[in-house]
């Protein structure tokens, strides 16, 4: 006869062990617990927020623009592009996850190596690019597009910070001549396409890095009055920008795509005429994409604008007020350059919609509508949260610490 010999201490052999629950407390070191306390939650949350409400707007906007681009062959459902945004929003979420879960120096080359891919991309262009509304921009691959200037914007911000914050160890590095043939490089590739909004992109971020990474006054003088002559032999030169120019700051040229934003933006007052209720997002060109701003205004009125620029606004000031104790040059240059291309991308396009700077053709990041500006946005904002991560450890006593590392 068998007799049970386990004692009030000794585990019982016939039950099946519980496997250990993971929980995401303080003391899990593990890879994903780990990065869920080292991750900016707050700025992640604002992203996420960011996200919901572009899908909001396109849902808004996706009828005014399904009837414009249906013909006599093809009709699309009024939430056409609300559904094809939803399908965008699934994959970029994870891939901007993803990407903040890279080490800084994972995630440093990831950005290094995707520059010299897009760059060549961007040289391809003009051979095997596709034209659309008399612009080559987009690059087939098989059911779509992609637009290679979209997604260089934040591997060029990333690999110029690199560049710039290699002058710390060594001074007598060249590295602002580098950059600016870097630059000029990109600069002549877009506006052969033509795309002068991305070119101004592209300057501007590269002059915030240089600002940031303490250049002296006197070569950023010089770089603001080779800027101002630049803008000036474009008006000159360049048919696309004497258009644009001409078309904002003189009576009689062809405003209609603005005049048309700002009045949409206003038609709604400061509460909207309520989700599907709007009739003037039916006369803009791009409501889903370029004046999606306008959109919100009209159907959720002006207040809903404000809630959306303080958002951004909200975003900017959290990443530059968090910048402020980082010690290393690299993760101040990459995080505050990525910072400044995702600002002054929105603002942009909110002074177009309000009918304060000509149309530029350029998206509101995480809210227009479109495909490759929404990856390549979850890219750029992956990177951002990857190099803005802090250990929460190394703020505790060393006993904690210890503690926690037994």
């Amino acid at each position: 006869m068998m007799t049970d010999t386990a004692g009030p201490g000794t585990p019982d052999r016939g039950r099946a062990r519980k496997k250990p629950v993971t929980r995401l407390g303080r003391s899990d070191r593990s890879a994903l617990g780990l990065w869920f306390w080292e991750i900016d939650r707050v700025l992640l949350s604002l992203v996420i927020v960011l996200i919901a409400i572009g899908l909001i707007a396109v849902a808004a906007a996706s009828p005014a623009a399904s009837h414009r681009y249906s013909d006599g062959g093809v009709q699309f459902a009024p939430l056409h592009y609300f559904w094809r945004q939803l399908g965008w929003v699934v994959l970029s979420v994870p891939v901007m996850l993803g990407v903040s879960m890279l080490p800084k120096q994972m995630a440093r080359r990831m950005a290094l190596v995707g520059a010299a891919f897009f760059t060549a991309m961007l040289v391809l262009v003009p051979f095997i690019g596709v034209e659309t509304n008399g612009a080559r921009r987009w690059i087939g691959v098989g059911i779509g597009q992609f637009q290679p200037s979209e997604f260089l914007k934040p591997m060029f911000v990333v690999s110029l910070a690199w560049l710039l914050s290699l002058k710390v160890q060594d001074k007598s590095l060249p590295v602002v001549p580098l950059s600016a043939l870097v630059l000029a490089l990109i600069a002549l590739l877009l506006m052969k396409q033509p795309d002068f909004g991305q070119t101004i992109m592209f300057g501007v971020m590269w002059m915030a890095l240089l600002m940031i990474s303490g250049v002296s006054s006197r070569i950023l003088g010089g770089l603001v009055g080779a800027g101002f002559l630049g803008i000036v032999g474009a008006y000159l030169f360049y048919p696309v920008a004497t258009l644009r120019i001409d078309n904002f700051l003189f009576e009689g040229g062809d405003t209609y795509q603005v005049d048309s934003a700002h009045a949409t933006l206003t038609a709604g007052g400061l509460f909207g005429t309520g989700p599907g209720g709007g009739q003037m997002k039916f006369r803009l060109p791009e409501a889903h994409t370029d004046y999606i701003f306008s959109v919100i205004g009209e159907e959720f009125g002006l207040i809903a604008c404000a809630v959306v620029a303080l958002l951004f606004l909200a975003i900017v000031v959290r990443v530059f007020v968090k910048l402020l104790d980082e010690e290393d040059s690299f993760t101040v240059l990459a995080a505050a350059g990525l910072t400044t291309q995702f600002g002054v991308q929105a603002l942009i396009n909110m002074a177009v919609n309000v009918h304060l700077a000509p149309s530029k053709g350029m998206t509101l990041p995480f809210i227009s509508y479109g495909g490759s500006s929404m990856l390549a946005l979850a890219i750029g904002m992956g990177l951002l949260l990857a190099f803005t991560r802090r250990n929460p450890y190394l703020t505790r006593s060393p006993y904690v610490v210890k503690w926690n590392g037994r």
